[in-house]
């Protein structure tokens, strides 16, 4: 089944941005996606960075849970789902530090953000990291001395 933009916002209570398309339908795909500064990679693709935990995992609620704000308390990320299709948890161990958490989901589950609409993911487990960049420039314009710094959106 596939969802329009205007539909998830509807569902939600989450409303986006007057320049998006909201009558397309929103891709429902498996694989690494990016959203801003957000990165969503199956966790198989980093299982040796990143240890899941056993306990504890709550259920996603269908109004959804914030996954990371904007930089300065900008736009929010927000991963909703259906109810029962969806658990988060915060307590992840990722030896890059890049782990906001992780989530596993039963079926089609959406990131929405006011500027950037909504990407799906299919049935699977995921891990939701913080995007870094590389860059050669001098610590004082936020990269750290071997130039990596995190992307803010």
């Amino acid at each position: 089944m596939t969802i329009t933009l205007a539909e998830l916002s509807r569902r939600t209570g989450l409303s986006v941005l007057d320049h998006l398309e909201d009558q397309l339908e929103i891709p429902v795909m498996d694989g690494l996606q990016a959203q801003g500064d957000l990165l969503i990679v199956p966790h198989a693709a980093v299982a040796v960075a990143v240890t899941l935990p056993v306990h504890p995992w709550r259920e996603v609620p269908p109004a959804g849970v914030v996954l990371l704000r904007g930089a300065a308390g900008g736009n929010p990320h927000t991963l909703v789902a259906d109810r029962g299709t969806c658990t988060w948890t915060t307590d992840v161990r990722d030896s890059f530090g890049l782990a906001l958490g992780a989530l596993r989901a039963t079926g089609p589950v959406y990131l929405l953000h006011p500027e950037h609409g909504a990407t799906g993911l299919t049935p699977g487990t995921y891990v939701v990291r913080r995007q870094r960049e590389i860059g050669h420039r001098p610590p004082s314009r936020g990269f750290t001395g071997g130039g990596h710094r995190l992307v803010a959106d």
